[in-house]
C-alpha cells in the first residue's frame, strides 16, 4: 500500500463501486479485497475493504457504518482525453441512480462526487485572449455534461 491513499466510505457497496470504477477507467484494477471473518463486525465473507487503482491513483473503498454520506466537499477529478471518454464515463457513473450536476460534476449512485472534464478545459478557461476564456466559461456554466466542441466554439477557437 502507498503512503497516501484516498479512502471512500460506503455503507456496504465498496466492492460493487470499485468494480464499476475499474471497469470504466482505463488502466485500472482491483488490487486487494479484505473480507469480514467470523469475528465481524460485518457479515462473514463480505468485503470489508477494497484497494484499487484508477489510472495509477490508489484508492480504498471501505464498508463502514451506515449514515456517513459523501458530499461535494471531496470529489474525484478525471481529466478526459476526448469527448468519447467524457460520454462513456458520464453514462457509466450516472447510470442506475446517479445524478447529473453542473459544469461537469456528477454524483454516482452511491453519492460519490466526480468531475468529468476535458483535459483542455484549463487552457480554454485560462486562454490568453480574455474573450475566448470568458466565452468558454459562460458556455461551461450552462452545461451539465461538458461538450468539448461547444466549449471551443463558445471560445471562438
Amino acid at each position: 500500500m502507498r503512503k497516501i491513499t484516498t479512502c471512500l466510505w460506503f455503507e456496504s457497496q465498496a466492492e460493487e463501486a470499485a468494480t464499476l470504477y475499474t471497469s470504466l477507467i482505463a488502466d485500472s484494477r482491483i488490487l486487494e479485497v479484505q473480507r469480514f471473518g467470523e469475528a465481524g463486525p460485518g457479515t462473514p465473507g463480505t468485503a470489508m475493504a477494497v484497494t484499487f487503482e484508477l489510472a495509477g491513483q490508489q484508492f480504498m473503498a471501505l464498508n463502514g457504518r451506515p449514515g456517513s454520506a459523501f458530499t461535494e466537499a471531496a470529489s474525484v477529478y478525471v481529466a478526459c482525453e476526448s469527448q468519447a471518454e467524457i460520454d462513456e464515463l458520464w453514462a457509466g457513473l450516472t447510470a442506475d441512480g446517479g445524478e447529473e450536476g453542473q459544469c461537469g460534476w456528477l454524483k454516482d449512485r452511491w453519492g460519490v462526487s466526480w468531475q468529468i472534464v476535458p483535459r483542455q478545459l484549463s487552457e480554454l478557461l485560462g486562454h490568453a485572449d480574455p474573450m475566448a476564456a470568458q466565452g468558454a466559461m459562460k458556455a461551461m456554466l450552462g452545461m451539465r455534461k461538458l461538450d468539448l466542441a461547444a466549449l471551443y466554439e463558445a471560445a471562438g477557437l
